[in-house]
């Protein structure tokens, strides 16, 4: 008796190597914030952290120096690159114009579930900020997660993987301007912004969801350039 019709109903097992693992795992520091420009990372202590050997770390490292996010010296030291003010502003600008599509989408899309997982992440970017000395690496990272949870909402996988590349640049920045203006989340701009857009998927309202996004990216732009969150000191 053949085998072949009940083989053809098991699932695709998702074929994933250590430098598919290692690539997630340095983007998830890169976006969430956990690093800032002019970080400096060794290929060996990554490694050692991740419990793999250098050569899947390579490879992945690889992947990020084409997408931008690092920067591999002659010595194969790596660097989180430093942007300055112009490219940072073009950074922001094709957030605004590609995460408010997004945000749109999802107001149109988002089922009850991403709803409600709107609203957690919402809420715990909300309890951080309003606290009497909110944790600014904590913050960057539970502003990607409201962010995130808005994108999934939409329902257009290659915009997603456009918006999650865009982060692995903004993420280091967002985390260097926190640390240096921390008093920037007592402010409220961001949590404002984050009501807006909130409401606005709620009530299926595109335009307006994708005005509070653009907005949110932009203000927090328009304060890191006029602060001179982008000036850097690097170790020599």
């Amino acid at each position: 008796m053949s085998s072949s019709p009940a083989l053809a109903e098991l699932p695709q097992i998702e074929r994933r190597t250590l430098a598919d693992t290692a690539y997630d795992a340095l983007s998830d520091l890169l976006a969430s914030g956990r690093l800032a420009p002019g970080d400096r990372l060794s290929l060996r202590q990554t490694a050692a952290a991740l419990g793999v050997s250098v050569m899947p770390v390579r490879e992945a490292v690889s992947r990020l120096a084409s997408d931008g996010a690092l920067e591999v010296a002659p010595n194969r030291a790596l660097r989180v690159p430093v942007l300055g003010a112009e490219a940072f502003r073009a950074l922001a600008e094709t957030r605004m114009a590609v995460e408010g599509l997004a945000a749109a989408r999802a107001a149109e899309r988002r089922s009850q579930a991403d709803l409600a997982a709107i609203r957690r992440a919402e809420a715990a970017f909300r309890s951080l900020a309003g606290s009497p000395q909110p944790d600014g690496a904590r913050a960057v990272a539970l502003n990607r997660d409201l962010h995130f949870a808005i994108y999934a909402a939409c329902g257009l996988e290659p915009l997603r993987e456009i918006i999650a590349r865009l982060w692995l640049k903004a993420g280091p920045v967002l985390n260097l301007d926190l640390r240096a203006h921390p008093e920037r989340l007592q402010q409220g701009f961001a949590v404002r912004r984050h009501a807006e857009a909130v409401a606005a998927i709620e009530a299926r309202d595109g335009t307006a969801a994708s005005a509070a996004i653009a907005a949110d990216i932009g203000d927090a732009a328009e304060f890191i350039l006029s602060r001179g969150g982008l000036v850097v000191r690097l170790a020599p």
